[in-house]
């Protein structure tokens, strides 16, 4: 990790008493000097992240005491040496993400201590040797990205400690061998991409402790075998673009895959309708079912309250949209499009919050639109092709809505629309306006008083201004014993944070700092507490944190949160044992929910929202590890202009120190979270140096928390992807940094 570049000088082949020998994420060039095979000491030989070329030398083959070889991302070609399977006490081979050719050596078969073995994304060709399946002690075997062929051997079975086998992206024919069942201790299995034929071995329901399953972008045919719904553990599984026929079993939801995050059956000839055990899918996150032949009602899916996006389009769907789809409160995108739906669209839509994309096209509905976000900001490609749909909603292009029996009707003129789309958004604002001159005047002109009065003298028992729901002062003050030390949870620069159990909740009530005015030797309603306010009350998603209510009071002037289970991310991450918890799943989806969360407040919105200080003490988490953006203290709305110069606000190490605040403030504290998050803590000084290093690359393995195991297939691709975005978040140039939308697109 420093900026050496020309060549690696040969002489480094005299130093004979040499162990460890790390060159690695330089700019060196040309070929490996072929001397470093007389390191007869050698243990460890790190040159990756390099821009070397040539061949592999052969004498590497010598060093017998060589466990660990790493030569990944350079540019060596050629082939891979059969002599280094002479290298008997190797434990860790990488010489992926070059541009080798040639087959893979069988020699390799002979190496028993090899626990980790990457040859991904080179340029490799022929069969998988048989040998491989000799490897007892082999870990992780990552092959994908290549140019091999033939069958998968079944030699692989034998694999027993094997947790990590990826060969997707190849060209591999033949059938999954039924052997590969018998590797018990397999966690992620990935073939997708491939020319595999056959059915799906009922015997990969023994892999209890597999958690990512991709066969998608096979020939594979035949039916889902039922034992596949004794996979237990099972977090992501995807046979989509296959021939797969049948129905789905009903085994594959009652009290199995129950951690199921991700679902994708899509691109088959599935058939028969959806069964209702799929509603056991409790942590199911993203779901598509799309391009089959299922028929039948939708069922319900109620329970599916983490469901996010929903994907049952080109299938043979009738009757109406169940109006039980409104209760997915997370649901952010819907397609429905060609099917053969009927009836109405649920006025219950009208509920979902959450929903940014909606396409119903090519169906039979008829009547109005729900007037929320989703239908108001849809295409006319996502809605046409219907029977009979209107809209009052000026941008859709469709008739105006007569009166229905779903007692919508249509306004005389179109300026009735503008008038009921901007009462709710102005009565909040003007309530807002005077509460908050209210309590100012209240605070500023009424006598110190001390001691506890009565309801008109104090208005200690006065109702909050409350946004769902009513929540009375004194309710506060009891369940807290007046904000004991008891009831802290979290402090920070301008308050402290107590848990409330209320009678019919639990919150969170954020506490102020009292702030005197000097001249008149009172309480002032703080800025931080106007902006957390205004912010607020102005933003609904599912990953901000809900405000319920918010009250200046001469005594105490505070906000009331929905609780949040798991407290903050910084909290997690600074304990091992809940760190273990986090697992590389689970902090994809928080860095996903805080990218769509800025995404919403920087571009779905009239006026823009900038929080400036996201950092992992902002970042809530729920029961289920949902992340939910907290702390708007700071906040700003853009104003259309460019007058959006400020002093220097937010959390230190999370800064980009620009007094102009843009959205690309947040872009970068977002760059630095991410790298946070696979690192498991502050990437510290990191930061600067890739700021200031545009261009600069950073592998996934020097940065990962090893407190967890290490990141394999699709989460290890989907890690390497967020690597690269921090990168150019931290850009020193605002304008070099990407857009929270495009962020937000790309990890959808």
């Amino acid at each position: 990790m420093n900026r050496f570049s020309g060549t690696i000088p040969p002489q480094f082949g005299n130093l004979s008493k040499l162990i460890y020998f790390d060159l690695s994420t330089n700019h060196l060039t040309r070929e490996i000097p072929p001397e470093l095979g007389n390191l007869q000491n050698l243990k460890t030989l790190s040159l990756s992240n390099n821009k070397l070329t040539g061949s592999i030398p052969s004498s590497l083959g010598n060093l017998k005491n060589l466990t660990d070889v790493y030569l990944n991302q350079n540019c060596l070609t050629g082939v891979i040496p059969p002599e280094l399977g002479n290298m008997e006490s190797m434990i860790d081979l990488e010489l992926s993400k070059n541009k080798l050719t040639g087959s893979i050596p069988s020699s390799l078969g002979n190496l028993k201590n090899l626990t980790d073995v990457y040859l991904n994304q080179n340029c490799l060709t022929g069969v998988i040797p048989p040998e491989l399946g000799n490897m007892e002690s082999m870990i992780t075997l990552d092959l994908s990205k290549n140019k091999l062929t033939g069958s998968i051997p079944s030699s692989l079975g034998n694999l027993k400690n094997l947790k990590d086998l990826s060969l997707d992206q190849n060209y591999l024919t033949g059938v999954i061998p039924p052997e590969l069942g018998n590797m018990e201790s397999m966690i992620s299995l990935a073939l997708s991409e491939n020319k595999i034929t056959g059915s799906i071995p009922s015997s990969l329901g023994n892999l209890k402790n597999l958690t990512d399953l991709s066969l998608d972008q096979n020939y594979l045919t035949g039916v889902i075998s039922p034992e596949l719904g004794n996979m237990e553990s099972m977090t992501s599984l995807d046979l989509s673009q296959n021939k797969l026929t049948g129905s789905i079993p009903s085994s594959l939801g009652i009290s199995f895959l129950t951690n199921l995050e991700s679902l994708d059956l899509s691109s088959n000839r599935f058939s028969s309708q959806i069964p209702q055990t799929f509603d056991s899918f409790l942590k199911l996150h993203d779901m598509n079912l799309s391009r089959n032949n299922f028929d039948g009602r939708i069922p319900g899916l109620t329970k599916l309250t983490q469901l996010t996006h929903l994907d049952l389009s080109h299938n043979h769907f009738d009757g109406e949209i169940p109006s039980q789809l409104s209760s997915l409160q997370s649901l952010d995108k819907l397609d429905l499009s060609h099917n053969n739906l009927s009836g109405f669209i649920p006025t219950t839509f009208e509920s979902m919050k959450a929903l940014t994309y909606i396409d119903i096209s090519n169906n039979k509905l008829e009547g109005p639109l729900p007037d929320i976000p989703a239908f108001r900001n849809a295409t006319a490609d996502a809605l046409e092709g219907n029977r009979g749909l209107c809209s009052n909603i000026p941008k859709q292009r469709l008739n105006s809505c007569p009166i229905t029996s779903g007692g919508f009707q249509k306004p005389k003129k179109n300026g009735n629309l503008l008038v009921w789309i901007l009462v709710p958004i102005l009565g909040a604002l003007v309530i807002l306006s005077i509460c908050a001159g209210a309590f100012t005047y209240y605070i500023r002109k009424r006598k110190p008083h001390n001691g506890r009065n009565t309801d008109s003298e104090t208005g200690e028992n006065m109702s909050i201004f409350s946004v769902d729901g009513k929540f009375k002062y004194q309710d506060i003050i009891d369940s807290t014993n007046e904000f004991d030390q008891r009831y802290l949870i979290g402090s920070g620069g301008y308050s402290k944070v107590y848990k409330a159990n209320l009678p019919d909740a639990i919150v969170a009530v954020k506490r102020l700092h009292d702030t005197i005015d000097e001249e008149i030797s009172k309480p002032v309603v703080k800025q931080e507490f106007l902006n957390e306010v205004r912010a607020l009350t102005e933003i609904r998603h599912r990953n901000v944190v809900k405000l319920f209510g918010f009250c200046s009071h001469r005594r105490h002037t505070f906000l009331i949160y929905e609780y949040m289970e798991k407290g903050s991310l910084n909290k997690l991450l600074a304990n091992d044992e809940e760190a273990k918890q986090l697992t590389w799943t689970k902090r994809i989806n928080i860095v996903k929910g805080v990218a769509h969360a800025l995404s919403y407040m920087h571009h779905d919105r009239s006026t823009p929202i900038v929080h400036r200080d996201i950092s992992s003490g902002n970042i809530l988490l729920e029961n289920d590890y949902t992340a939910k953006i907290s702390d708007f203290g700071t906040a700003k709305l853009l104003k259309t202009d460019s007058s959006n110069w400020s002093a220097v606000a937010g959390t230190y190490g999370y800064l980009a120190y620009e007094m102009k605040v843009t959205e690309k403030c947040d872009v970068y504290s977002f760059g630095v979270l991410i790298l946070e998050v696979i690192k498991g803590k502050h990437p510290g000084d990191l930061v600067a140096s890739l700021s200031s290093s545009p261009g600069e690359t950073l592998s996934l393995r020097s940065i990962s928390d090893e407190r967890i195991p290490e990141p394999r297939g699709q989460n290890r691709e989907k890690l390497m992807k967020m690597v690269e975005v921090a990168l150019s978040c931290l850009q020193a140039d605002p304008q070099s940094r990407p857009t929270m939308l495009s962020i937000s697109t790309a990890f959808s």
